[in-house]
């Protein structure tokens, strides 16, 4: 099952247990977030197209983490003008794992356990 959703006037396509870094929202780490705006829903049984939301569908994640992204210079000069401008950029982001889609929920991934090492006498 997989959904089109709206967050921070873009668009992401999530299936069960996606990550997906959208635009930085105030929800604590480990709370849950809605998704309201649906676009579109697909599944076994078809795919329903919005118009312009699929009604009475929500998306719903678990908050991982916030972050930051890569820093981003923005440097003018004009020639013979002794004109210069910088100005940098630092995008804040926030994780979030797709937990259900509509009534459809998805456990988390169990985490691989390591292998022992094996013996170096052997």
């Amino acid at each position: 099952m997989f959904a089109v959703i709206k967050a921070g006037g873009r668009q992401y396509r999530v299936v069960g247990n996606d990550v997906i870094e959208i635009d930085r929202v105030a929800n604590e780490v480990g709370s849950v977030i809605q998704f309201g705006e649906v676009l579109m829903v697909g599944g076994p049984d078809g795919t329903t197209v919005g118009a312009p939301t699929v009604a009475g569908v929500t998306v719903s994640g678990e908050v991982l983490d916030h972050n930051r992204g890569p820093k981003v210079i923005a440097f003018k000069k004009r020639r013979r003008k002794n004109s210069r401008r910088t100005r940098g950029h630092r995008q804040q982001h926030t994780l979030v794992r797709i937990s259900a889609i509509g009534d459809t929920t998805f456990e988390k991934p169990a985490r691989a356990a390591k292998a022992a090492p094996a013996d170096a006498a052997e």
